[in-house]
């Protein structure tokens, strides 16, 4: 399977055009509205169209009628029917994720996928045009719903994703049908002109039966707060690694962090990420290892980002509005596993400063095994003395705990001296075993 930043690659400048074209057997396809920067100098009125992607035609779509979609003979009601929709478009070309997360859902689960193509109303150089349109496109969406439940489709087996300007457009639907669409994801929800909303005004809890949310820049482009039943805060939910930190870097720079919220979620869709997050009253407190226990959530683990997290479900709809938070690496498959670390010491006088750990790994050689094993751990410490005799510590035990791998044993050491500054190396034992 190819990864993610394949598939960016190949195909960012190879999206088809609005209107028809053929596919590999003959038959004419719909395709998301491909505009230009002249069209955006112009300004566009809103124009909903609805695109359909099943199983059956994961790469052809299928343009509904608003009135006359129950003769589409791909469309089956009696399955789940998941809505793509996507965000501000100042350029007006297609989104580069739309394909693969449309092919993406039809892999995972039997559903009808329906694109939401509001592409002439989103693509506006005007953002105070866009969000004004976002009630319109959302009463045009509510209206072809209700068709649907009309002709039989249950609401609860409806899941909106909504992309930035998107989200809240998802969350106006979920408000016009009382709450009873079954899940609503918001990925990365747009905060120019939301930031002071109202509930009413945004995406919240009240808009499905289940609302999910990930947030990628909550500094710039991205809400801050918390706006579902689980927010997830991927490395605290502002600045991301990897992505640039000076405006030289041109447009990735405004953009990388609020599109990290796509990728992740395609990787986790995808099955090659494993983001494991930490329910938290804050980042702080997250990274300071308090906020390790998962006990409480049924399964007896932690939440994941994801299509999954559904399973969480019944236990987050009892605890109330969750913060879930999580640490990527800079690039696919963004996976960073997590040690929590216990040192107790011998030393009689309390002293601060800080402690560096330092773990060195090998890769393995089997790629069924593609998580590496810590072969060796560095230490260091730190007090910032600067006159006087350098610091001495014992280290009567040093104990990491692998998170996200609970199988995997847990690694000591025993009775280890160490002097500020200088760094010890030595080799991770089971905590059953000693020296």
């Amino acid at each position: 399977r190819r990864t993610i930043t394949d598939y960016f690659s190949q195909h960012e400048n190879k999206l088809s055009v609005s209107g028809f074209e053929e596919n590999g057997g003959g038959d004419s396809c719909d395709n998301f509205t491909d505009l230009n920067l002249s069209h955006c100098f112009l300004g566009t009125s809103l124009y909903v169209r609805l695109l359909l992607y099943t199983r059956a035609n994961p790469a052809c779509g299928r343009e509904l009628h608003h009135q006359r979609f129950p003769s589409e003979p791909l469309f089956n009601l009696s399955r789940p029917t998941a809505f793509v929709i996507h965000g501000y478009r100042p350029t007006g070309a297609p989104p580069v994720w739309i394909d693969h997360l449309v092919r993406l859902l039809a892999e995972r689960r039997d559903v009808n996928v329906i694109v939401v193509d509001w592409n002439r109303g989103a693509a506006n150089l005007n953002y105070l045009t866009a969000v004004a349109y976002t009630r319109e496109a959302a009463h045009n969406l509510t209206g072809f719903i209700r068709s649907m439940q009309e002709e039989g489709a249950s609401l609860d087996s409806m899941h909106l994703i909504g992309v930035s300007l998107g989200a809240h457009l998802a969350g106006f639907v979920g408000a016009n049908l009382k709450g009873k669409i079954g899940r609503i994801t918001g990925l990365d929800p747009a905060g120019p002109l939301f930031t002071s909303a109202t509930p009413d005004e945004r995406l919240d809890p009240s808009d499905a039966m289940f609302v999910d949310v990930l947030h990628t820049d909550m500094d710039s482009f991205g809400l801050r707060g918390a706006h579902g039943h689980i927010d997830f805060y991927a490395n605290g939910g502002a600045d991301q690694p990897g992505c640039p930190k000076t405006i030289f870097a041109g447009k990735s720079y405004f953009v990388c962090d609020h599109q990290r919220s796509m990728f992740l979620y395609l990787c986790a869709l995808n099955g090659t990420c494993s983001l494991t997050a930490y329910p938290c009253a804050s980042y702080a407190d997250f990274l300071d290892g308090r906020c390790l226990q998962c006990e409480a959530f049924k399964p007896a683990s932690c939440p994941q980002l994801g299509y999954d997290v559904i399973q969480w479900r019944e236990s987050l709809l009892k605890l109330g509005q969750t913060k879930a938070f999580f640490s990527t690496t800079a690039s696919h498959p963004y996976t960073k596993l997590n040690y929590r670390v216990d040192m107790v010491t011998w030393n009689q006088y309390l002293r601060w400063g800080v402690v560096y750990i330092r773990l060195h790994s090998v890769k393995p050689a089997h790629k069924t095994h593609h998580l590496p094993h810590v072969h060796k751990i560095s230490l260091r410490i730190n007090t910032g003395n600067v006159i006087g005799p350098r610091y001495k510590i014992r280290l009567l035990r040093i104990r990491l705990t692998p998170l996200e791998r609970p199988q995997r044993p847990l690694m000591c050491r025993f009775d280890i001296f160490m002097e500020e500054n200088t760094e010890v190396a030595f080799r991770p034992l089971s905590c059953d075993s000693r020296l």
